[in-house]
């Protein structure tokens, strides 16, 4: 079954509320075996969403609808659903009663606005709303279906799991397994690039590649049917996938880059200490996030200033003066002295050009050194990164978890 997502609100159109229902219907529907090929938006005027609501129907199995089902006169949804499926709108006095004892329940007096609520297409599965006063119903037309939900996503998402996933999966004897493989450290075209033969010979399980800031994420998706182990069908490309990309791949469950390194240090129980410039904390706060990090995390640096790196971290202000704050020696030293300050196993370090000001013909916005030292070895990356200053920040931080990981696993394995 093929589903479209229609959401009704000329304040998602404005930019005024984010479409967040679409996003959390999405993710949940492939549990039921739904495919979503479309999500639409329109505002709250008879005629568009009179002909998005036919453009939909034309176009999917399925059309679930948010937002529109308030009391006023602009809410309206199940009016111009029911004009185009020709059945008249009928009043439900389980849902009339319902919706006065919400009102008597919290004390608030009910208008005759609030009646239209009650009432619905001709034929409609109606959905009791627990947290609100409006109502959602399902209604069946010519091997098609509708669903009509509030737009408030504390009163949909409990519509949606009680009555909706339910009705799915009655319809449905398959289900979609997905297994996202998270990438760091090559961009989406080489990866699609190194795996073309299997995107171009795709059937059951597919593959899609999408980027995020920083990563690329692989989306491998099965086909099952609901008793059916996707395991042999995954198995076998995640396999194939993953001797070609190596570590690259830094996760298939999910986890993010910053908790597969953290999860590694405590397993390999590593201790750190970080010093950071241009990230101002930033590596330290997101490694204080993960539940169990005081096992190896001791402290972090933020030494923005030459004065703080010379005072905290023990930088020679010779090597300041000959190669500057953002080098490749000032990145090993603040390392090497962090880790000496901490008496941890490893030191790493971060030191660079956030921008907007700052970078020269030599040097512009974006240059990134970051160095690791454990003692014995130290490895230092010069990484020249793109964007305004908040993306530059989060590459920085997302780079120098990587080299974190790299050399955990390079040094300890991944038993």
């Amino acid at each position: 079954m093929d589903a479209e997502i229609l959401a009704v609100g000329t304040e998602l159109l404005m930019g005024q509320i984010a479409n967040t229902n679409a996003q959390y219907i999405s993710s949940r529907l492939p549990d039921a075996g739904i495919n979503v090929y479309y999500h639409s938006v329109v505002g709250d005027n008879p005629v568009r969403l009179k002909d998005a609501v036919k453009r939909a129907l034309q176009r999917s199995d399925a059309v679930i609808m948010t937002g529109g089902l308030g009391p006023t006169q602009d809410d309206l949804t199940k009016e111009t659903v029911a004009e185009v499926l020709g059945r008249k709108m009928v009043l439900n006095e389980e849902c009339l009663k319902k919706i006065e004892e919400f009102f008597r329940r919290t004390g608030r007096v009910m208008s005759e606005n609030n009646k239209r609520q009650a009432y619905f297409p001709e034929g409609s599965i109606i959905l009791d709303n627990g947290t609100g006063t409006a109502p959602g119903c399902i209604v069946e037309t010519d091997g098609k279906v509708v669903i009509m939900l509030p737009g408030p996503p504390s009163e949909m998402k409990p519509m949606f799991e009680r009555y909706v996933m339910p009705y799915f999966l009655s319809k449905s004897e398959y289900v979609l397994h997905s297994v996202y493989v998270r990438i760091f450290g090559i961009g989406e075209s080489m990866v699609e690039s190194m795996l073309m033969d299997l995107i171009d010979a795709q059937t059951n399980p597919t593959l899609a590649t999408y980027a995020r800031e920083g990563e690329v994420t692989l989306r491998v998706t099965a086909r099952c049917r609901r008793d059916e182990d996707p395991e042999p069908v995954l198995k076998p490309v995640i396999d194939e996938i993953s001797a070609r990309l190596g570590d690259n791949i830094f996760s298939t469950d999910g986890r993010s880059l910053e908790q597969v390194t953290a999860d590694l240090l405590i397993k390999k129980g590593v201790s750190i200490a970080v010093a950071e410039s241009c990230t101002a904390g930033m590596i330290c706060s997101r490694l204080g996030d993960i539940p169990g990090i005081s096992a190896v995390f001791n402290r972090g640096f933020v030494t923005y200033s030459n004065e703080a790196k010379v005072e905290n971290l023990g930088v020679s202000m010779e090597t300041l003066m000959k190669h500057g704050a953002v080098s490749r020696e000032t990145a090993l030293e603040m390392a090497r002295g962090a880790r000496k300050a901490a008496g941890t196993h490893i030191g790493v370090s971060v030191t660079g050009i956030a921008g907007p000001g700052g970078g020269t013909p030599e040097k512009p916005v974006g240059t990134v050194f970051m160095a690791l030292s454990d003692g014995a070895y130290e490895t230092c990356r010069e990484l020249h990164l793109w964007g305004d200053r908040a993306k530059i920040r989060n590459l920085s931080a997302l780079n120098a978890f990587d080299m974190i990981r790299r050399y955990l696993l390079s040094k300890y394995g991944n038993d």
